[in-house]
């Protein structure tokens, strides 16, 4: 039998199924009932699929050309990613959850995952009810399906979620707090092991060589010799999965150890003057979150790579990394640093395929104590110039003032999105009704 623990906190987690593939279809109906997949950047991997793409076999993250004959055979619907409208969408989603939870009850997990504490509400409301109106509020404002997990900790919130989306008979939400034990016993019993939260490759292959293949399995495991064959970590997923919250929400993000930058180009390139353009359009992305996150960059790292599933050329990957005597957030500095990499990153004859740059060694602005030799009127200087930049960007948008050639159209090194569908949420991209 399941482990039975008077239980003191409550989570759902909401989940919008196939959430690039469902934004799309909120604008584009044509797209419902049929298989469609959305592509990673430069037109690649499949990153997103309806269920009508994964029937057909399609998985995640296989490379386009390899299922060619599939999207040809079915007329699968292929697009590129419009991460623009997926971030609108996703800052809808979490809005819409905010007003059934405080903020204090509300974790924002992923782009189309979010935690709610829904302790304070088991008493005023049915939470089977309660998900089922998220759900409803969620679909009729925006379109978008989701499924909802119900759980006593984090993990097993999570766990409901996967259940609801693979029964139907759950109408979207599966609430484990009140389902009972022989009921999930049962359910636990059909789910592989490697779908719990936070249980890897590893883990369940060595859970396999244990006799621990599905959920129940793992349940019913000693929560001692889990721990002592494993680590904390897994001991603690299991008292999760006993009950027993060990895992609280997060409302601040933890601290970012690196910020990185980076794609794969629409066309090879061989020269140094373009991947010198890319390098420095891929610095000012790194350095706008830098300053997002009020943050400063004490080392630079430059890589370039050749095409690694080329098997007629060696693949060519090589990084330097350089330290600065100085931490900093300027934009102008960092680019001139990232891009006179270049020249000891470049090898002739080279088809590059993507490069990038990783800001590293980071802490926080606010706290950090300059030199005393620091010329602090170049400091300001800088700070005046970056927050002029930033007032720009604001006021007239990312693309109206670059750094040399980086936001020139039709650069040999620009992304392939030739299937990007329109931002509706641009004034020149809405939706015309006639």
């Amino acid at each position: 039998m399941l482990m039975q623990v008077a239980h003191q906190k409550i989570y759902a987690l909401v989940d919008i199924n196939n959430c690039y593939v469902s934004c799309e279809r909120v604008f584009n109906p044509s797209l419902n009932n049929k298989p469609v997949i959305v592509l990673s950047n430069n037109d690649g991997c499949a990153v997103a699929r309806s269920q009508e793409a994964k029937d057909l076999g399609i998985k995640m993250g296989v490379p386009l050309f390899q299922i060619k004959d599939i999207v040809e055979r079915h007329n699968v619907q292929v697009l590129s990613s419009n991460y623009a409208l997926y971030a609108e969408m996703s800052r809808r989603f979490i809005k819409i959850l905010s007003d059934f939870v405080s903020p204090k009850e509300q974790e924002i997990y992923s782009i189309d995952e979010c935690f709610l504490d829904l302790t304070a509400h088991a008493g005023n409301y049915d939470l089977t009810e309660y998900a089922h109106q998220i759900r409803q509020r969620l679909f009729s404002w925006l379109g978008l399906p989701v499924c909802i997990g119900i759980g006593r900790s984090k993990t097993e919130a999570k766990l409901a979620n996967h259940i609801a989306k693979k029964n139907d008979y759950f109408n979207g939400v599966c609430n484990l707090v009140s389902m009972d034990p022989c009921s999930a016993e049962s359910v636990y019993q059909a789910i592989d092991v490697s779908e719990v939260w936070g249980i890897g490759r590893k883990h369940t292959k060595r859970l396999n060589s244990m006799g621990i293949h599905s959920v129940m399995d793992f349940v019913l495991a000693s929560p001692l010799m889990i721990r002592d064959q494993f680590s904390v970590v897994m001991h603690r997923t299991l008292l999760e999965l006993h009950g027993i919250a060990c895992i609280e929400l997060e409302h601040t993000p933890p601290a970012k150890k690196q910020i990185i930058a980076s794609r794969s180009f629409g066309q090879r390139v061989y020269h140094t003057d373009d991947l010198k353009e890319a390098m420095s359009l891929y610095v000012m992305d790194a350095v706008s979150r830098l300053r997002d996150d009020n943050l400063l960059c004490g080392c630079l790292i430059g890589f370039v790579q050749s095409n690694p599933f080329d098997s007629s050329k060696p693949f060519y990957n090589k990084s330097l990394s350089l330290a600065l005597p100085e931490p900093t957030d300027n934009l102008l500095v960092l680019s001139k640093l990232a891009t006179t990499m270049i020249d000891g990153l470049y090898a002739k004859d080279i088809a590059f395929k993507k490069c990038g740059v990783i800001l590293t060694c980071l802490e926080p602005k606010e706290n950090h104590v300059y030199d005393m030799f620091t010329d602090m009127k170049h400091i300001e200087v800088s700070n005046s110039l970056m927050d002029s930049l930033e007032a720009i960007h604001l006021k007239y948008g990312k693309t109206k003032i670059a750094l040399g050639a980086s936001l020139m159209l039709n650069r040999t090194w620009n992304m392939s999105r030739d299937r990007l569908t329109q931002n509706y949420f641009k004034w020149d991209q809405l939706l015309c009704v006639k």
